[in-house]
């Protein structure tokens, strides 16, 4: 009861203290939800979730084995379908399959869908990521569901999320000084852009590696799991994926013992075109 009293007077003293400071009382902001800015959902279907789990590599790549990977996809597995998602994965995949599989998906039927999710984990270099046998752009992938190239999904959410390091930099961190821590009203004959309604969640930002352990998985998938495990079914997709980005920040940093590697940290990026607000 004492601490609920002291809670009740530290508000009022900072409410006071913030009205002194600017003059008179606080504006009440009330949040604004408007059904004609959020995707409509209501589909037979939530949407099909595609993912790729490259761990194995050929010699000739340079590229080593992902242990963890295995993790991270069965938890993507399970959480995506506890969303609603019909999910399918598919193990080592060169670059020619990863194309086919997405290419097929794209010439599907989605009329009875709302959206589609596509999760690819694997290596990665800039804006490429690797099949078991090269690389391959990601663009040539994500393209496939453009909206003049895959017309059922025009309108619809088509999200992407990719584990892979953008390639060798690490993030040292800083030290801070706070405690630590189809579109239903768009008009007949309307034109949209065919870029438009795609999110990429990318585990790290461009150039920076992005961290995986061995035993429990990436760290972008842990919190991306933990986040849509908690929430997922509450929050708007834009604010999940900011916790997503807030648990990865905080909650992890690397340890090792040679200290080239030991104590960095990591930030996913976000890169929205989506038009509207997105409920799962």
């Amino acid at each position: 009861m004492q601490s609920g009293v002291r809670f009740e007077e530290e508000t009022s003293k900072k409410k006071n203290e913030a009205e002194s400071q600017s003059g008179g009382p606080l504006p009440v902001r009330n949040r604004v939800v408007s059904s004609s800015f959020i995707y409509n959902m209501k589909y037979e279907n939530l949407g099909k979730c595609i993912i790729i789990n490259n761990k194995n590599f050929a010699s000739k790549t340079g590229m080593s084995t992902r242990n963890g990977t295995d993790k991270d996809a069965g938890n993507l597995q399970k959480c995506f379908r506890s969303l609603g998602f019909d999910v399918s994965v598919f193990n080592d995949f060169s670059c020619n399959q990863m194309k086919e599989i997405l290419q097929k998906a794209s010439e599907e039927n989605h009329e009875n869908s709302a959206c589609f999710a596509c999760i690819l984990l694997s290596h990665g270099e800039g804006d490429c990521i690797y099949g078991t046998d090269d690389f391959i752009p990601i663009k040539e992938l994500t393209i496939l569901f453009r909206g003049d190239k895959c017309k059922s999904l025009l309108g619809k959410p088509k999200l992407f999320f990719i584990q892979s390091c953008r390639g060798t930099e690490f993030d040292d961190g800083i030290q801070t000084d706070s405690t630590p821590v189809t579109d239903s009203d768009a008009n007949p004959g309307c034109r949209i852009p065919v870029e438009a309604d795609f999110l990429f969640a990318y585990s790290t930002v461009p150039g920076y590696y992005s961290w995986r352990n061995v035993d429990r998985g990436s760290w972008f998938v842990q919190a991306l799991c933990s986040v849509l495990h908690e929430h997922g079914k509450e929050l708007e997709i834009m604010q999940l994926l900011t916790r997503v980005n807030h648990q990865v920040a905080i909650n992890f940093e690397s340890q090792a013992s040679d200290p080239r590697y030991c104590q960095k940290k990591q930030i996913p990026c976000l890169v929205s075109m989506l038009t509207k607000e997105l409920y799962f």
